[in-house]
């Protein structure tokens, strides 16, 4: 088996986590080896704690891509990675690490992972989750207030601010790059069908 590198995309709050948590019951959690780019967030433990919330966390430039980009390739040659561990709360990167063995798949999620070349280019499948604004709006909201500690009003202003403007020119565009846009996210059982049909197959070396 050669190892196989499966991207999952989509805006915040699309169902991208679902997706990759479905693709991982259904291929076996012991055949993937599963990154979230959110990992790779850069550490911003320099700033002030007032200075880290006015960041665009939601442009490119706010993750550290290369780090990401060689550890795929790493994990490609059957090299073990040290993936990052970051903390929401206080925009910090963790002094501990999480150790990532290489497995057949390699299955990375994130919103921005199509935007840039180099990385985009190591994926061999790429997918797309596409959700309405409001549908994703609405899960965000829940998931900043109830697991990252936001308040309703800084939640409604950084969507505002960044994560909207963001979206619009930087996630979206990126959906043509896609080779499958998946509607309805997790919940889209024939697409899922489809997905992990094709995977079985490049796995076996069939397509």
């Amino acid at each position: 088996m050669r190892k196989l590198v499966v991207g999952v995309a989509g805006g915040t709050g699309s169902g991208k986590t679902t997706i990759s948590q479905e693709i991982l019951r259904r291929a076996g959690a012991n055949n993937i080896a599963y990154i979230q780019h959110d990992s790779y967030y850069r550490d911003r433990s320099h700033l002030p704690p007032a200075e880290r919330g006015k960041i665009n966390f939601d442009h490119p430039d706010a993750l550290e891509t290369d780090l990401l980009v060689q550890h795929i390739h790493l994990l490609r040659q059957g090299k073990t990675v040290q993936v990052p561990i970051y903390d929401f709360t206080t925009h910090t990167r963790r002094p501990q690490t999480k150790t990532l063995e290489p497995r057949p798949i390699l299955l990375v999620e994130g919103i921005l992972i199509f935007v840039e070349p180099a990385l985009r280019d190591v994926f061999d499948i790429r997918i797309f989750v596409d959700t309405d604004a409001d549908i994703r709006f609405i899960r965000r909201l829940k998931r900043d207030i109830s697991e990252r500690g936001r308040t309703l009003e800084s939640v409604v202003q950084q969507y505002r601010e960044t994560v909207r403007p963001m979206h619009l020119e930087f996630v979206e565009p990126s959906k043509r790059y896609a080779d499958m846009i998946i509607p309805e996210g997790g919940y889209n059982s024939v697409a899922l069908d489809m997905v992990t049909a094709r995977i079985e197959k490049m796995l076996n070396g069939e397509g």
